[in-house]
């Protein structure tokens, strides 16, 4: 099984694979620049060389890209979305050139303008990247929290984007544990993840479901307000997070950690908690 954390890129972005083998992961997920600015520097090719080279050294499968936060596919601002549209080309172009498998990508926010709009927005969006892109990474879409006017937080919205786009089965999901539980959808209880999975699968696949985002919630069920907590601290639990993971419909995707590291040892602590729940093991 692929278990793993989102890890940083400080330095050469190679030594991030370097990070996440010390923390025994064999998947990892990074933000391939600043992901809080639109300024971004090539990669230097020496780089981006010693990545593939340590990814294969490591086995570290797959690598996960992030979009960066600024961009914002489903805004009504004319030139903030020529601007996310450009930027988005441009990240995934180096999720290519490092040999990324995936790359995750936030629906954004409509901004007032409906959801309708928001989501169009972003199907069209997204027709143009893969036109002018050509990306060999797969997109994977990220369910959302639904917070404020945040669009993704239901699955027929991913749906609509899906079946949108020119090629449909070249897109996949991330599905966010914390996201999917602040949603309204009860993946804590076993009869809720039955039902949130029968769901998931009858409108999109389950096979379409990729990555998955392993956090658990510091916000309610059904808050719709996004704040991730370590693994079994939080609202969801590690009862129900052990099912989750040892689900045999979900034994091919990788899941990925995005909690809070307010020391050092939260990624390996995580990652360990992670790892038990994955063998049944409390």
């Amino acid at each position: 099984m692929r278990i793993g954390v989102h890890v940083s890129i400080a330095g050469h972005i190679y030594e991030s694979l370097e990070r996440a083998r010390a923390l025994g992961c064999n998947t990892t997920q990074i933000f391939s620049r600043n992901p809080r600015g639109w300024q971004v520097s090539g990669l230097a090719s020496a780089d981006v060389e010693e990545f593939r080279r340590l990814k294969a050294k490591y086995d570290i499968a797959p690598v996960v890209v992030h979009i960066p936060y600024l961009i914002n596919l489903a805004t009504p601002d004319d030139k903030l979305y020529k601007r996310s549209i450009d930027a988005y080309i441009e990240d995934i172009k180096r999720a290519d050139l490092l040999g990324a498998e995936y790359f995750v990508t936030h629906l954004g926010s409509h901004v007032g303008s409906g959801e309708d709009n928001g989501i169009k927005r972003f199907s069209d969006a997204l027709k143009t990247i893969i036109r002018r892109a050509s990306p060999e990474a797969m997109i994977l879409l990220e369910n959302t929290a639904g917070s404020g006017d945040g669009i993704g937080y239901r699955f027929e919205h991913l749906k609509r984007i899906i079946e949108d786009q020119e090629r449909p089965s070249g897109i996949g999901v991330c599905l966010d544990t914390a996201h999917t539980f602040e949603a309204g959808y009860d993946i804590k209880s076993k009869a809720g993840l039955e039902e949130t999975l029968k769901s998931f699968d009858k409108l999109l696949g389950l096979e379409r479901i990729k990555v998955v985002h392993f956090n658990d919630s510091l916000s309610p069920f059904d808050s719709h307000v996004d704040r991730h907590q370590h693994i079994g601290k939080g609202s969801i639990g590690a009862e129900a997070l052990g099912r989750i993971i040892r689900q045999p419909a979900l034994k091919d995707a990788a899941f990925i950690m995005e909690t809070p590291k307010e020391s050092d040892k939260d990624d390996k602590r995580n990652l360990a908690i992670a790892k038990k729940l994955s063998k049944g093991i409390k």
